[in-house]
């Protein structure tokens, strides 16, 4: 434990303070207290192996995929079927494979889903599908509508790949830099980046650079911001408030080598931008995030939530407007009670759905108000 690090308990759970919190140069840090409201937590479905996201449409049905291949959807009453699909030409292999989703914001009326996904060809890509009216099978649409994303053929690592709708209606993608040391300061290479697309041509641009795992992208409500969630070496995870141009400071090329020894945010690259939040050491291997909204979630409401794998839980934290963070807690009615968290999501219901990732008997939850 780092010696300015102290332990602090937050509904029962031994928090690390000091060391969870943003890199010096970034003020002082956003205090850990208690959770101020309850929630309730229910198993909407199990079974699942590694899922990786889940998505809700208009009409109230959930769609989870799984690293290995594979859509479930769960209906509004409750009917949990296979979604039949061709993915022949899937890679999945270590943190690669059938990753991130996203709904078109037309999507009643399109039908148009988009998922993220390892590919035998040797790269990473953007599919576009059309989901059929019963969500019994999805089809190909645009095969790909994004290729060209890094693929590290050897282990899976750092395969990113998460996908989120900016308010303008562009696809943002968030890209690893397969555990490539060049990759993430390369701007001939879409590794390393947030991307933003347009989902009917493909045609995409780099947004972001300097990332190295971009796990989780999340858009405030009413603010036009947008966050990314790193899942960091063992010296720091990171959130980051994402700026069009900006460079976030991952740069591990060691001359040749793949060195994870240096920061996350190097201050030797010019204008790098520090993040809002670091977890420092131990990292909390984050993951998926999203905002919390609506009057009945009371204290929680406006609250960015983080996903945590090797920490199992959730990470709440409380922004000002301009993004930096406020205040930090735990959610205690899931931490370590269901394993490490992959994904968590508001759907268009109001509820939560948060998936598994502990590779046995995996399941989505319900999340909601009171407990």
């Amino acid at each position: 434990m780092p010696p300015t690090a102290r332990t602090l308990a937050v509904g029962g759970v031994l928090v690390l303070v000091g060391a969870c919190q943003g890199p010096p140069s970034s003020g002082p840090p956003a205090p850990v207290t208690d959770s101020p409201a309850g929630i309730s937590v229910e198993v909407v479905t199990d079974g699942l192996d590694h899922p990786w996201d889940v998505v809700q449409a208009p009409d109230g049905t959930l769609l989870v995929d799984e690293r290995a291949g594979g859509f479930t959807a769960v209906l509004p009453d409750g009917d949990v079927r296979e979604v039949t699909a061709d993915l022949d030409d899937l890679f999945a292999d270590g943190e690669t494979g059938l990753m991130g989703l996203a709904l078109d914001p037309a999507f009643a009326q399109s039908r148009r889903l988009y998922s993220c996904q390892g590919d035998t060809a040797g790269d990473i890509r953007v599919i576009a599908w059309t989901v059929a009216e019963d969500w019994s099978a999805v089809e190909r649409v645009a095969d790909p509508l994004v290729a060209g994303l890094p693929l590290n053929e050897g282990s899976g690592r750092h395969g990113g790949c998460r996908l989120e709708f900016a308010p303008d209606g562009a696809l943002l993608i968030g890209t690893g830099d397969s555990a490539d040391g060049a990759v993430a300061q390369d701007p001939a290479s879409l590794g390393g980046k947030v991307l933003r697309a347009d989902p009917g041509s493909g045609e995409v641009s780099t947004w972001t650079t300097g990332h190295r795992n971009v796990q989780g992208l999340a858009v405030r409500p009413g603010s036009g911001q947008v966050f990314s969630v790193e899942h960091g070496p063992d010296r720091d995870d990171e959130v980051n408030l994402l700026r069009e141009g900006a460079n976030y400071g991952w740069d591990p090329d060691g001359g040749g080598s793949y060195d994870e020894s240096v920061p996350m945010t190097d201050p030797a690259i010019p204008g790098a931008v520090e993040a809002v939040w670091s977890s420092g050491q131990p990292t909390l291997a984050t993951s998926g995030a999203t905002f919390v909204t609506g009057s009945q979630w009371g204290e929680l409401d406006g609250l960015l939530l983080v996903a945590l794998l090797k920490d199992q839980g959730v990470l709440a934290l409380r922004l000002d407007d301009a993004g930096a963070v406020v205040e930090q807690f735990r959610l205690p009615e899931l931490d370590g009670t269901h394993g490490r968290i992959r994904t968590i999501q508001q759907g268009g219901d109001g509820a939560l759905y948060a998936v598994t990732d502990n590779g046995e008997d995996d399941a989505l939850l319900r999340i909601t108000p009171g407990g």
